[in-house]
């Protein structure tokens, strides 16, 4: 799971700078969209977090192959969707939220 949180937050990190700052408009050398960004990554670290410590804490729970194959491809599923989700989530809200400031 390590390997998938730090490939998702690499993902996540690039579409949030390419993809999500080309929506957000500022008139001159404001550093807001750049603030904006770090504030961004930082909304997704605790969810990368709280993977690792479910799979750091789930080896001696006992669970049969099967049973992990399952949860590990169902938290490598929810994962990835809020890495690729949220930037378009953003998108979404700055699109809705910019004309009216």
């Amino acid at each position: 799971m390590s390997n998938n949180c730090a490939a998702a937050l690499l993902v996540y990190t690039m579409m949030q700078i390419f993809f999500v700052l080309s929506f957000i408009e500022t008139k001159g050398m404001s550093i807001a969209p750049y603030f904006g960004l770090v504030v961004l990554v930082a909304v997704i670290i605790p969810f990368c977090r709280q993977f690792e410590k479910r799979w750091a804490n789930m080896a001696g729970r006992g669970l049969s192959e099967q049973s992990m194959a399952t949860k590990f491809r169902s938290d490598q599923v929810a994962l990835w969707l809020l890495a690729i989700g949220l930037p378009f989530v953003f998108v979404g809200l700055i699109k809705i939220v910019g004309p009216l400031l």
